[in-house]
């Protein structure tokens, strides 16, 4: 049975017929306190979580199911429509989940993940079946060594009794007891039976057991002599000690071949499902690259009405709506609204085009910077700010994808300066040995550290995560105007360079947004 968790009513309903279309036998939590209480009382071979949640969120779930030992080993694919930055996929991967899959999902691709988990328990339920099987036939036979130790005048007895091929040696090596078994694998008693050419032989295996004084266990391959087939048995020879004096040794061979050929079977099985797990991960990333395709080509497409809504709107302003007061105010309002959908667009179109490749080249980024400057001409003069900067080495990066930073970064801070005051601004650049914001700065370091200190507005750091979260604001569009895209995009750009960005701030008193980005791309970056 599959256990979904999410608060959404609707939410729930949509996965849970989904899954019984497929014949899938599903139940259903609406908070996380509800789903533990299933977990306690049920069985279920999946749970689908939901991470953003009233109360306990998903990854609080998680690490609770994996406390429980009735629990710990179910599968988690954790969903989840907000966090989707790769540090809460890692925070979803170490809470306990196998997957993470991002909303909106596709059907098909869920339901081959939850199709294979099925298989996966299916097969680990026979594995544990065989694996108890093979532990109870272990302890039987530990039981019968046990036994065999406790007289040497019932030894005999015993090792004739049992059905496997049994025989005792003295010290020296010299066979004194065979049992009934020896008989169809040897020619006579005093003739060990003969391995096959290539593995290891019995007269080897005694030798060495004489030798090093413990206990063997050898796998060795014999034929009865009635057969053409070699048979793999387990030779188990053990010392039979008096008063801490080895004078006998016991030696048994056990037939494993079946057990041998099941486990290979086993092994075999766990290959492919393997390669089909690898294949249903290439597939799982051939369809995101085409769903952030479409998203570039959608956004891209709703421009075209957009631009003939401001048009239009202008147009009726002009030659309409004259003497008109409250006319005027509410296409205003129209034309305000689509000018910041416009943006919205635009940077939606940017965050998507994160996702087409670049190529790496080195870059001037002095070069770029002033670039920027110059287009940022009129803003900078109407702020009065000051920008200092210094000489930045040139780093292997993608041009567009580099000035996108800088310009956004630049932007913020102009837009959040401080109204008290004339802006501030230092871009400042040093090597470091290490990708770490502590890192000491070092000559030969092949990291390149790039800061940019503002003295505005500033904010408390226990905000830090979500200003680098798509769609996160820390104030109303009323107050600054944005689309809460633009951090997002420089965390995705410094990702795809193997960089590193953060940020150190306090309210009032400026911030500092740190950069480091490798001199040149490897693939140890």
């Amino acid at each position: 049975m599959i256990l979904i968790v999410d608060d959404r009513p609707e939410n729930l309903f949509s996965l849970q017929k989904l899954l019984e279309i497929h014949q899938f036998q599903v139940d259903t939590a609406a908070s996380g306190e509800e789903a533990l209480r299933k977990v306690l009382k049920q069985s279920y071979f999946l749970i689908i979580l939901d991470v953003q949640m009233p109360g306990m969120d998903g990854f609080e779930v998680a690490e609770a199911i994996s406390g429980y030992s009735k629990s710990k080993d179910i599968p988690i694919i954790f969903l989840s429509a907000v966090n989707t930055e790769k540090r809460f996929i890692t925070k979803g991967y170490t809470s306990g989940a196998i997957d993470y899959v991002t909303k909106p999902f596709d059907p098909d691709i869920l339901l081959l993940k939850v199709k294979t988990f099925y298989r996966l328990h299916q097969q680990t339920r026979e594995l544990n079946d065989i694996q108890k099987a093979l532990r109870e036939e272990i302890e039987v036979r530990k039981a019968a060594q046990t036994a065999l130790h406790q007289s040497v005048e019932e030894l005999r007895s015993v090792l004739e009794s049992i059905p496997q091929i049994a025989f005792t040696f003295n010290a020296s090596g010299t066979l004194e007891f065979v049992n009934r078994y020896w008989h169809l694998y040897s020619f006579g008693k005093d003739m060990l039976p003969p391995a096959q050419p290539g593995t290891p032989a019995i007269e080897a295996c005694i030798e060495n057991a004489i030798k090093t004084a413990v206990q063997q266990e050898t796998e060795v391959r014999i034929r009865p002599l009635k057969s053409e087939e070699y048979r793999t048995h387990l030779l188990t020879l053990t010392p039979v000690k008096k008063d801490d004096q080895i004078f006998k040794w016991v030696g048994i061979f056990t037939d494993i071949h079946e057990q041998r050929m099941v486990n290979q079977l086993l092994e075999q099985r766990v290959t492919e499902r393997t390669q089909e797990l690898t294949q249903a991960n290439q597939e799982l990333e051939m369809s995101n690259h085409e769903l952030q395709q479409f998203a570039y080509v959608a956004s891209h497409d709703l421009k075209e009405p957009l631009r003939k809504i401001q048009v239009f709107s202008h147009l009726i302003k002009d030659k309409f709506l004259l003497g008109n007061d409250d006319a005027v105010s509410y296409i205003n309002r129209l034309i305000h609204s689509s000018e910041r959908m416009n943006k919205l667009i635009t940077d939606v179109l940017d965050y998507s085009r994160l996702s087409i490749s670049g190529e790496f080249e080195s870059t001037n980024i002095n070069l770029v910077i002033q670039e920027i400057l110059v287009d940022m001409e009129l803003l900078i003069q109407e702020k009065q700010a000051i920008i200092h900067t210094v000489s930045i080495p040139a780093l292997e990066v993608i041009p567009a994808q580099i000035r996108q930073v800088f310009q956004n970064v630049l932007s913020n801070a102009l837009k959040f300066s401080n109204s008290q005051e004339k802006p501030v601004i230092h871009i400042h650049a040093e090597w470091v040995a290490d990708k770490s914001p502590e890192a000491t700065p070092e000559a030969n370091g092949t990291w390149c550290r790039i800061t940019v200190t503002d003295n505005g507005i500033g904010f408390n750091e226990i905000y830090l995560s979500k200003i680098f979260s798509i769609f996160q604001r820390l104030h109303s569009k009323e107050e600054y105007e944005g689309t809460g895209i633009g951090l997002a995009i420089v965390k995705k750009i410094m990702d795809t360079h193997n960089g590193l960005i953060t940020a150190r701030s306090e309210e009032g008193k400026g911030s500092t947004f740190i950069m480091i980005l490798p001199g040149r791309q490897t693939s140890n970056n």
